[in-house]
């Protein structure tokens, strides 16, 4: 059904309302930052489970709720997004829990493009690491405000101070503590709340699987009780006054500060007060510019974008389920949209909201919300869906793959099978797939980020498709986009093979490495060698 112009008008107030209380945001981090822990530690505290899991449960802890494939419960990392819808404090968070492994980061690239704030998680014993910048620099060129949360402060870790410096330093971040720890890293008393100056300590619960007791002292009944970390938490704060490391809105906003607190996932300390700053600061949604670089207001007829695609969630149905983000209007389950690639009509029938792997029916959303649609087998990947007037987003780039293999079926009589797994794992981002009149269908290749992108191709073709491979790697890191005018001539280099038909038409040359790569630009400086998106930004190395 199609929204009248009458109808919309007498939503806008309703849709900007709503928009209001909408936070969308995801968790960033290096692996084993605890990233997942924190996620499930914010589903605790909001109330939207009633025991938190771990990556490595123990005893009659479960897995965490976002990670529900089963190699990430086997080996306990995150590898694909999760999407949370938590609702805390009269608003909707919508966390969406991202890939730590670099193997992983188009992933979280992808789910980047779909929110408005982000958590950057640092484990406190080792500060900034190398997949963490490479995730703040996306944030950076996106302009995304971030709120920094230093984790396991329970464990023995490095000086607050130090760490504030290295944000500082290292990325140009200039940081802003909301609230302080009290006890060293290893010796966690509590937190001191910088603006009501009040002081929260913690008391443990049994393994962490339920909230932590909090109990709020005054500055004076804290000192009593604390004594000497106390008085070295007191010296700390004044010389952050001193120092005017005092938050800024308008700086946090432009991606200039970044507002720090402290805390720990695991027993579940300092996490109410993250939610109540996520609540407080983080953005609601804002227009976001369409194609033409126009912004979409908010309150315009409906439209959003496909950010990710995940099939097999069910094993009972193995389904297809196109994650959209909601950029502006309201949507009714049963709306009848327009896909922007095809100018064709989309029903939107059986539309669900996620927790984990868990589901449930959505009958409305609102610009922020992440609405995941079923049997969507006509979307792909940055795909756009509107109603009213036509409305198409940015495409979302895809990652300078650096790992190439040849993937061949091992049983030809499961051909069909591969073909079909193939193509839909190429949909759904988890490789790039690209073929050539060389090596023809049978023998497509698969072009990753990163090595972990293989096997988890592996494991998804045998056990979701019934269909094993073999990989052969290829001697290739270096991967250029071309045109049809200079594919002759490349073709006919040493070093390097033109493969065609990636699955938006890209036409990439493949290079052994970088100085190759430099030679024949030396020799044929007339010829399209386009670099890639890499992390954020242009590969042009």
């Amino acid at each position: 059904m199609s929204v009248t112009a009458d109808n919309a008008t007498q939503k806008t107030p309703e849709v900007a309302a709503e928009a209001g209380r909408r936070r969308t945001f995801a968790v960033i981090s290096h692996p084993d930052a605890g990233k997942s822990t924190l996620t499930e530690a914010l589903a605790l505290h909001a109330a939207a489970i009633t025991s938190a899991g771990a990556v490595h449960g123990k005893g009659d802890r479960r897995g965490v709720t976002s990670d529900w494939m089963e190699m990430e419960q086997a080996r306990g990392i995150s590898i694909t997004s999760a999407a949370l819808r938590i609702d805390y404090a009269d608003c909707v968070l919508n966390l969406l829990d991202t890939p730590g492994h670099a193997d992983f980061s188009e992933d979280t690239y992808r789910v980047l493009s779909a929110v408005d704030c982000a958590i950057m998680l640092l484990d406190s014993a080792k500060g900034l690491e190398p997949q963490t910048l490479k995730l703040f620099d996306v944030c950076r060129a996106r302009r995304m405000p971030v709120i920094t949360f230093v984790n396991k402060w329970d464990r023995p870790g490095r000086e607050p101070l130090e760490l504030l410096d290295e944000i500082e330093q290292r990325i140009g971040l200039r940081p802003t503590p909301l609230n302080w720890p009290v006890g060293i890293a290893g010796d966690f008393r509590g937190l001191v709340d910088r603006h009501a100056g009040t002081y929260t300590k913690f008391h443990r619960t049994p393994g962490g699987a339920t909230k932590a007791v909090e109990e709020v002292l005054d500055p004076e009944a804290a000192a009593g009780v604390e004594e000497a970390a106390w008085t070295q938490a007191s010296e700390e704060i004044e010389l952050l006054e001193a120092l005017g490391a005092d938050f800024d809105e308008a700086s946090f906003r432009a991606g200039e500060s970044s507002p720090v607190l402290f805390g720990a996932a695991l027993p579940n300390f300092g996490i109410s007060q993250l939610l109540e700053v996520l609540v407080r600061l983080a953005p609601a949604p804002a227009p976001q510019p369409d194609a033409k670089g126009e912004p979409r207001p908010i309150t315009a007829p409906f439209s959003g974008q496909v950010f990710k695609m995940q099939a097999n969630m069910d094993k009972a149905h193995r389904d297809r389920m196109a994650f959209v983000r909601v950029s502006s209007g309201r949507f009714d389950r049963g709306m009848v949209l327009t896909h922007a690639a095809t100018g064709r009509p989309f029903a939107t029938k059986y539309t669900q909201a996620v927790f984990g792997s868990e589901r449930s029916t959505i009958d409305t959303a609102y610009p922020g919300d992440v609405i995941a649609l079923i049997n969507a087998q006509a979307l792909s990947v940055g795909d756009t869906l509107y109603d009213g007037p036509k409305v198409e987003f940015p495409p979302i780039p895809s990652f300078a793959p650096e790992h190439f293999a040849v993937a061949r079926a091992v049983d030809a009589g499961r051909y069909k099978q591969f073909q079909r797994g193939i193509s839909q794992l190429d949909s759904e981002g988890v490789v790039q797939v690209l073929t050539s009149d060389v090596r023809g269908e049978q023998a497509p290749v698969l072009a990753a980020v990163g090595p972990l992108q293989f096997d988890v191709v592996r494991h998804r073709m045998e056990h979701e498709f019934r269909a094993p491979i073999e990989l052969a790697h290829l001697d290739y890191s270096v991967a250029r986009r071309t045109d049809a005018a200079s594919a002759p001539v490349l073709h006919g280099l040493s070093g390097g093979e033109v493969l065609t038909r990636r699955s938006d038409g890209a036409l990439l040359m493949l290079v052994h490495n970088k100085w190759r790569l430099r030679v024949i630009e030396r020799d044929h400086p007339g010829l399209l060698l386009e670099p890639l998106l890499a992390g954020g930004v242009v590969d042009g190395d």
